[in-house]
């Protein structure tokens, strides 16, 4: 496809949150003393325009003139991202109790996989997901580079006179960015802005990830950006080939099993019962997949350590670990509960056409 970005930024992200987490959560002190005494907010340039969107979904295509005088928070995301994902509740709920006051959210669709280019696709995510402010399709990635934005997700707080006053890059800071968002409303002279911070709790695969207990990666399957592939003789490019699991995988090793094209951005399997194996540790598995031709259903089950997930499955799994491929997007297949170890997850598709791009945790 044509995204031709760094395509490591919500790894590096994630990680540099995991790093942080502890300060996170100990933020609302600082938020409201913040909100007190304001925070500096020097500009960042001016608000690029956004005229490179290919379409637009709940609105009408919007200019930057016609968004002078309101309060702006562009968000950068692509919807099978699940660090996309976790920051939408907060999204959601912002463009609803600031809107009176002059607040609008404008959500910037980038692709990275090619799925993720289909108008149709991101409508369903839009629908599925409850988004109503407008969102920009950015295929050509024009007002990602106008922004010479790097990161998923990424917001962009611009003042009424069309500055960029604030960012923030990747998940989390949320209570400082209402604090962004209400003092840019005050700065604009709107009037009974509501100080305390939102309440706001994602849940299924919306909720706040388990950082303390997260130790694995996001993990590509394509042979483009795999790493720590273990099945023998590594990932064969662009050819059908029989691949075996071993016995025994590292923490954070993944293998395929069965008849499988690894392609620069996927691993397609071409006939029935093939697996992927990996070792994790975290409390929630994600895979982002989908069947290779449209309109058709690939049946999978999956376990944890040899067997069904019971409790521990995803919103995407019944207790006995099984579950369909229907469309192009992240699926969750494990939710665990505390201790969080080591656990070995397999998935094996009953059906041949599925295409396996991505694994992430939570």
């Amino acid at each position: 496809m044509s995204l031709e970005i760094s395509l490591d930024r919500r790894r590096f992200l994630a990680n540099a949150v995991m790093t942080v987490s502890a300060a996170q959560f100990g933020i609302a002190g600082c938020a409201n003393a913040e909100s007190a005494a304001g925070i500096r907010l020097p500009s960042e340039g001016e608000f690029p325009p956004l005229s490179g969107a290919t379409g637009w979904l709940n609105a009408q295509p919007l200019a930057v003139r016609s968004l002078r005088g309101s309060v702006v928070l562009v968000n950068f995301w692509t919807f099978s991202c699940i660090n996309s994902i976790r920051v939408l509740p907060y999204l959601r709920v912002w463009a609803s109790k600031y809107k009176s006051q002059g607040l609008v959210v404008i959500g910037v669709q980038a692709p990275e996989f090619e799925f993720e280019e289909s108008v149709d696709n991101v409508r369903w995510a839009v629908k599925d997901r409850m988004i109503e402010y407008p969102i920009a399709i950015d295929n050509d990635l024009a007002i990602w580079h106008a922004f010479k934005n790097e990161y998923w997700p990424a917001l962009y707080f611009i003042d009424a006179q069309g500055h960029i006053r604030h960012h923030q890059f990747g998940e989390g800071e949320y209570e400082r960015s209402e604090v962004v968002i209400q003092q840019l409303l005050a700065e604009a002279g709107a009037q009974g802005i509501d100080h305390d911070s939102a309440n706001v709790e994602g849940v299924g695969i919306e909720a706040a990830p388990d950082w303390a207990d997260l130790r694995s990666p996001e993990s590509y399957v394509g042979y483009d950006r795999a790493e720590n592939f273990a099945s023998p003789g590594g990932e064969v490019s662009d050819k059908r080939h029989i691949y075996d699991c071993p016995l025994t995988l590292k923490l954070n090793h993944w293998a395929l099993s069965g008849d499988w094209t690894a392609k620069k951005q996927l691993a397609l399997l071409n006939s029935p019962n093939g697996r992927i194996a990996y070792r994790f540790h975290a409390r929630d598995l994600h895979l982002i997949m989908g069947p290779s031709a449209p309109g058709t259903t690939v049946h999978f089950r999956v376990t944890i350590d040899g067997q069904p997930p019971g409790t521990a499955r995803g919103v995407d799994v019944d207790g006995q670990g099984k579950g369909t491929v229907t469309q192009q997007r992240l699926y969750q297949l494990i939710r665990q509960q505390q201790p969080i170890v080591d656990r070995q997850f397999e998935i094996e598709f009953l059906d041949a056409g599925v295409e396996a791009f991505d694994f992430t945790f939570g």
